[in-house]
């Protein structure tokens, strides 16, 4: 199923086929310049897909809808002055949760900016996710990490790099230690914006990917705006999928606001590393309808008709709810009702981790040496 779309206007410039395996029959460039989509914008499936059923649409759309509400909560939170910093992922909902309902539980997720929603998919706290946020003494890293860049041990969900690209060369190197160690069935997930794969380390990590075969799915999250740069500027490959193939990694490239198609082209990729089939890179079409961050304004350097276009027509939560709805998986209104329920529940987390402090002034000095120098000694009791 290929669907281009043009991206510095939002415009579909061609057809969806009618065949689910027609897209992947193709060979690696026909893969890299196509668009794979299940669902339309307007909320109909191309095609079937025998795979779907309630439980696992509502989950899709459970876990966007989560994200939309705590990230909005989280914005309002840095307007106030409650929190220092805040990174949101509103209009790449579908690129987050459709690949993280493609891993397992022994799977392994290092992230960059706009994934948190997979962590929290997955399974990590939204109380651990908040105290990581406030930085306070329920904080597992004592409050001593940069803001937004929560972990989770219990959930293999490693924390992001604030240094683009970094994480890519530990994604592929968590992958080989598990090749190394005989761990089949398992893969690392390694996200990255557009942005990513301009600089050095991306080059470096999938060649190392092709080389070695590591099960690593390499998913690129193209929105495409690296801060203020667009993606005109950073690359003159038609499709940022095209630049696996010379590296001996096969492409798949995706409609990121597509939650179906993004979870299907994630779950063959996985599959496949998972069976020592080796690494495969994904590019999730999506679009950054927000600022990059709370530190951004956007309309300094976007024209925002664009991005109105992609926030309206594009958007991965109606898309997901006109699905429902039509199927009769979504009552009418209960959207809304569950809106107000995850608010409701963020609050009340938001209540609890804000009344907890600060980490105490002795956590300083732990995790540092297994037996604190006289010098820590000396300053601890000052």
């Amino acid at each position: 199923m290929v669907a281009p779309i043009e991206p510095s206007t939002g415009a579909v410039t061609g057809a969806a086929g009618a065949d689910a395996d027609a897209y992947f029959a193709g060979d690696d460039e026909a893969r890299a310049r196509g668009l794979y989509q299940l669902l339309r914008e307007d909320g109909t499936l191309v095609g079937e897909v025998p795979w779907l059923d309630r439980a696992l649409a509502r989950r899709l759309f459970d876990g966007m809808l989560t994200i939309r509400v705590t990230d909005a909560r989280m914005m309002a939170l840095q307007r106030q002055g409650r929190i220092g910093f805040y990174g949101e992922a509103m209009g790449q909902e579908a690129a987050v949760v459709g690949s993280a309902a493609a891993s397992l539980p022994d799977d392994w997720i290092i992230p960059a900016l706009r994934e948190a929603g997979v962590g929290l998919f997955r399974g990590m706290t939204l109380d651990s996710y908040l105290a990581q946020i406030f930085g306070n003494a329920a904080d597992p890293s004592k409050g001593r990490q940069m803001p937004c860049h929560p972990c989770d041990r219990a959930t293999n969900y490693v924390v992001m790099s604030s240094c683009v690209s970094t994480q890519i060369p530990h994604a592929v190197g968590v992958a080989m230690a598990m090749k190394i160690a005989g761990d089949a069935g398992r893969c690392a997930f390694g996200y990255m914006g557009d942005g990513g794969t301009s600089e050095g380390d991306f080059h470096v990590a999938i060649n190392f990917a092709g080389v070695t075969r590591a099960p690593v799915v390499l998913i690129c999250q193209n929105n495409q705006w690296a801060i203020s740069t667009p993606g005109k500027v950073q690359t003159a490959a038609e499709t940022i999928a095209l630049k696996a193939i010379g590296y001996g990694v096969p492409p798949l490239r995706a409609d990121g606001n597509d939650a179906l198609a993004v979870y299907e082209v994630c779950r063959r990729a996985a599959e496949r590393a998972r069976s020592g089939g080796g690494p495969t890179f994904i590019e999730l079409l999506t679009y950054r309808v927000s600022a990059h961050s709370s530190s951004d304004d956007p309309t300094r350097y976007r024209d925002e008709s664009v991005t109105e276009i992609w926030r309206m027509r594009r958007d991965p939560l109606h898309r997901m709810k006109v699905l429902l709805e039509g199927r009769g998986w979504l009552a009418a209104g209960e959207a809304e009702a569950l809106a107000a329920t995850i608010e409701a529940r963020v609050r009340e987390c938001i209540a609890r981790q804000e009344a907890v402090g600060p980490p105490p002034r002795a956590s300083l000095f732990e995790d540092v040496f297994e037996q604190p120098t006289w010098l820590l000694e000396e300053q601890r009791r000052s």
